[in-house]
């Protein structure tokens, strides 16, 4: 595993693409050595395996012992560019601190897009790389809290517990009260009840 470090590369990982609502977060990573010296290192994977308690936690822990940057793409560009452009554009936006150094990258998923000659789509990354299991978990934390302040402003679609994504209390807010400048009206339901509310067949 040591030499899996040594090998210093940068993880880059994304969350949110299926919410219905808010930003799609990636983070672009790089695990310090010292980080081995911790036994927390070997329970960093992917963090949907992971209970919202530990993630926090490993989180933290993860920040002290990385170099990372968050890239965001907005609901607005969501819409605009597609779901798959605006993914592109915050994992090159997480990246940008990053482009002169000559690591290699390792992305997860298919290859979607062309970073820089030393980059490396891994389908289930999360699982198989540590910096991008890293990612993963650092991203979700991060878009999990935005999300939990933008409920804040927007108190009724229940952002606090589902973070955007299309639970049952969201479908039913949605019906009721509208859409919200954070809803992607490109995705389903939200393009029928904008469709509605300006009156389009």
């Amino acid at each position: 595993m040591k030499n899996f470090l040594i090998d210093n590369y940068i993880g880059i990982d994304e969350v949110g693409r299926g919410s219905w609502s808010g930003p799609i977060v990636a983070c672009s990573l790089i695990l310090e050595s010292n980080i081995l010296k911790n036994n927390l290192f070997f329970e960093i994977t992917d963090s949907k395996k992971v209970s919202k308690k530990k993630r926090d936690f490993l989180s933290t822990f993860i920040k002290r012992n990385s170099n990372y940057n968050i890239g965001q793409s907005c609901s607005r560009e969501i819409d605009k560019f597609g779901i798959l452009k605006s993914t592109e554009l915050a994992m090159k936006r997480s990246f940008y601190p990053f482009k002169k150094l000559k690591y290699k990258v390792k992305i997860d998923g298919p290859q979607f897009f062309i970073l820089n000659q030393n980059s490396e789509f891994i389908v289930n990354g999360d699982q198989k790389c540590k910096a991008i299991a890293a990612a993963s978990i650092v991203a979700k934390v991060f878009r999990d809290n935005l999300m939990k302040n933008l409920s804040k402003k927007y108190p009724r679609y229940g952002w606090e517990n589902n973070f955007g994504y299309g639970t049952k209390y969201h479908k039913n807010a949605l019906e009721k009260y509208g859409i919200t400048p954070q809803h992607r009206i490109t995705f389903k339901p939200i393009k029928k009840i904008y469709k509605d509310s300006i009156g389009q067949d």
